[in-house]
């Protein structure tokens, strides 16, 4: 596991999934700034059991034995089920979802989720087809102009988490082709007001933060 601990006492924890042997820049920059909000972040290594050359995803058992072994080291630092949240981007934000109905976890979010009306693994069923059995409250954000997530079916993945227990949001952003939670860019001098990519970036990091804010108190 990659941990990053806030300065003080942790009100919770954030499991952080990832679909990448590498922690590139950006995700560790969001790491922190999770921390910096008093949250424990830890991010499992899904990869552990395959070789470098390896591109396999993680879904099936191996993912809930890393996420159970997980759980099971947050819950030993004190930390309870409901203030632990899951965050996942791409393909691994359908393996957050695939958690949230099968474990007690406090809040998810997922970031630009393929697989919505057909499979991206043989062990990960269609969004569609289990965001309905949510155990707990779910955020998706996507972008709209993204080929590989049609509006169509972001639209009828709203429709049916609508429809779950847990409290669910889901969010376009119109102008935006992937991943609207990559950081700004550094030193830009790009007004968010006046630019629709940095303004969907701007308001997916506090949707993400507002998330966990609001459902792990």
């Amino acid at each position: 596991m990659t941990v990053v601990r806030p300065d003080g006492t942790a009100r919770g924890a954030i499991v952080l999934l990832h679909e990448s042997r590498v922690f590139a820049p950006a995700l560790l920059q969001f790491m922190d700034a999770l921390a910096g909000e008093r949250w424990l972040v830890v991010a499992p290594h899904l990869f552990h059991r395959e070789p470098a050359s390896s591109d396999v995803e993680v879904f099936g058992d191996a993912l809930f034995a890393d996420v159970d072994a997980t759980f099971e080291w947050i819950a030993g630092r004190g930390v309870s089920a409901d203030t632990i949240g899951v965050v996942g981007f791409d393909d691994a934000g359908v393996a957050a979802l695939v958690v949230a109905t099968q474990r007690r976890v406090g809040a998810v979010v997922s970031v630009a989720s393929r697989g919505i009306a057909k499979p991206v693994h043989p062990d990960a069923p269609a969004l569609v087809s289990i965001v309905g059995s949510l155990q707990a409250p779910w955020l998706g954000l996507y972008g709209e102009d993204d080929p590989t997530t049609p509006s169509a079916d972001v639209e009828r993945l709203r429709e049916v988490a609508a429809r779950a227990d847990a409290p669910t949001l889901v969010v376009g952003y119109p102008g935006l082709a992937h991943r609207p939670d990559e950081p700004p860019v550094e030193h830009a001098t790009v007004d968010p007001e006046s630019d629709p990519r940095e303004a969907a970036i701007v308001d997916a990091r506090r949707r993400i933060f507002d998330w966990f804010d609001v459902h792990m108190r």
